[in-house]
């Protein structure tokens, strides 16, 4: 055995064999690496597909046509290298567009147009044609009106002018359609029982004379609207009587408080002049002051104060007289 392992030969096919093993594994190696290297190369340089919404531009006479019936965006598809269409999207350096410079009023069929694209890339549109409706232009200035639904204020509340800002709007559409608007109106929606001022920025709509809405364009589109909800007040005097009186007793009765403001609907407030202030004189044989709660009448919300401190003094008319 040790014979076998002196010959040269032996040596030979053994420095054959590692010599074989380090370059299978230096050459693996060395296509891992540029593998590598080369990743982000081969990432920007392979094809990409993506579909991304654009918006779509019209081409005409603004200041004479009115155009409806066009999408605001489409689908547009692109293909070409990753590095290509990444820029492409990020830059939004195209125009996807229809003209329409060429066209009289009416309805039309058109293709959707793009230009600005690199002549590397790939496209497509979809739709591909869109139908339009070509209108001469028409503008006019309208105050806004507010509609609300007065029941729901609660009761006793008063409802003051209701206002919008702004107080006029610009309506711009196609001829017809704006010929035929009758008013623009904010809709504000009053919770039920609402029992302080209402302000909210409402959307605008224009309407016929039978109420349906208009397609046209209102500027601003929206309003802030104010809608004044509170109580009316008014000082009154306090009318002090009272009930259950002993007939063995004489009673003197002084409210603390000669007058109170009450809260309440304007048109309730006018026709009251006093309050009533009923004392209870169940059970009392001495001097005493008692806490009497006022009785609002209907259409008054609160007064202020609520409770009036009464003194009462009493006279026992069956004591004998020293």
């Amino acid at each position: 055995m040790k014979k076998f392992f002196d010959k040269p030969w032996f040596y030979r096919i053994v420095a054959l064999i590692l010599a074989i093993l380090l370059a299978i594994y230096v050459s693996s190696n060395q296509q891992g690496f540029v593998t590598q290297g080369r990743r982000e190369e081969t990432l920007k340089t392979a094809t990409k597909t993506q579909v991304i919404k654009a918006p779509l531009q019209v081409s005409v006479n603004t200041d004479k046509y009115y155009v409806t019936g066009y999408p605001e965006k489409i689908n547009l598809t692109l293909e070409g290298s990753n590095a290509l269409v990444t820029s492409t999207i990020n830059t939004q350096n195209f125009r996807v567009y229809i003209d329409l410079s060429h066209l009289k009023t009416g309805e039309h069929t058109v293709p959707i147009k793009v230009n600005g694209l690199s002549t590397q890339l790939t496209y497509s549109v979809s739709p591909s044609k869109v139908r339009v409706n070509i209108q001469k232009r028409k503008s006019r200035t309208l105050p806004v009106q507010i509609e609300y639904n007065k029941s729901a204020v609660s009761h006793g509340y008063n409802l003051g002018t209701a206002k919008s800002d702004p107080e006029v709007v610009n309506i711009t559409g196609a001829k017809s359609e704006v010929n035929q608007v009758d008013r623009v109106v904010a809709h504000a929606n009053l919770p039920k029982g609402i029992d302080s001022t209402f302000e909210r920025e409402e959307m605008l709509v224009a309407l016929d004379k039978e109420g349906h809405q208009l397609n046209v364009a209102i500027d601003p589109a929206t309003a802030h609207i104010t809608i004044p909800i509170n109580l009316s007040k008014k000082k009154v005097k306090i009318n002090v009587t009272s009930k259950n009186e002993s007939s063995t007793h004489v009673y003197s009765l002084t409210a603390k408080v000669e007058t109170v403001e009450i809260y309440g609907d304007e048109n309730t407030l006018k026709k009251i002049t006093s309050l009533p202030l009923k004392v209870d004189l169940s059970g009392i044989n001495r001097d005493v002051t008692k806490d009497v709660t006022i009785k609002l009448p209907k259409g008054v919300v609160k007064a202020s104060p609520s409770v009036i401190p009464v003194h009462i003094k009493v006279t026992d008319t069956t004591a004998k007289k020293e």
